[in-house]
């Protein structure tokens, strides 16, 4: 049985969007220690879920990359991806699922399967509604030491989360805090 996990990266104040170059994938030599933790993540899941905003750009970025040295190609490459998409009929894109009914029971659906942890990340329209709904299971947040002051939460007004039971907290070298909590 499968697990909804949310991965983010956010910066102190709650904020996930990736504007004014805050975030970079991990991959230099100061952040190999924060790599090796999202390689393990990688390895460790069973599918890919996104809504279709961030699925058509990642599908515009990540195949066309031959010299990938986070083997964050690779993974999607190999990895089954879902898109919940009510628009897109044809993926264009190996491995990969359109999640077109009513959210809650596609991914119902998808905790039935086996396979292991099915991981979203970026999608942050998606991820509220998943939270909203209470379908995540467990989040992972690299937290950046950066304050923004504005862009979209994570958490926006009026969210209501369930309690939360910390599993992990690590530090790395960059600075960047990596915090997973289940829901309670």
């Amino acid at each position: 049985m499968g697990r909804i996990v949310i991965t983010e990266n956010i910066a102190l104040d709650g904020v996930v969007e990736a504007d004014g170059g805050w975030f970079a994938p991990a991959g230099g030599a100061d952040d190999a220690d924060q790599l090796a933790a999202v390689q393990e993540q990688a390895a460790a899941s069973g599918g890919f879920l996104t809504g279709r905003v961030t699925f058509e750009q990642m599908r515009g970025y990540w195949p066309q990359q031959s010299d990938d040295r986070t083997g964050v190609s690779a993974h999607l490459d190999r990895v089954a991806k879902y898109v919940v998409s009510r628009t897109l009929t044809d993926p264009q894109w190996a491995n990969t699922t359109v999640l077109a009914g009513p959210l809650a029971e596609e991914i119902g659906a998808l905790r039935e399967r086996p396979g292991g942890d099915v991981v979203t990340t970026g999608s942050i329209t998606l991820v509220h509604d998943l939270v909203r709904l209470g379908l995540v299971d467990e989040y992972r947040l690299f937290v950046f030491p950066v304050v923004l002051g504005r862009g979209r939460r994570l958490f926006p007004d009026g969210t209501g989360v369930p309690a939360l039971r910390l599993l992990e907290s690590r530090r790395f070298r960059s600075g960047v805090v990596l915090l997973r909590y289940a829901s309670a």
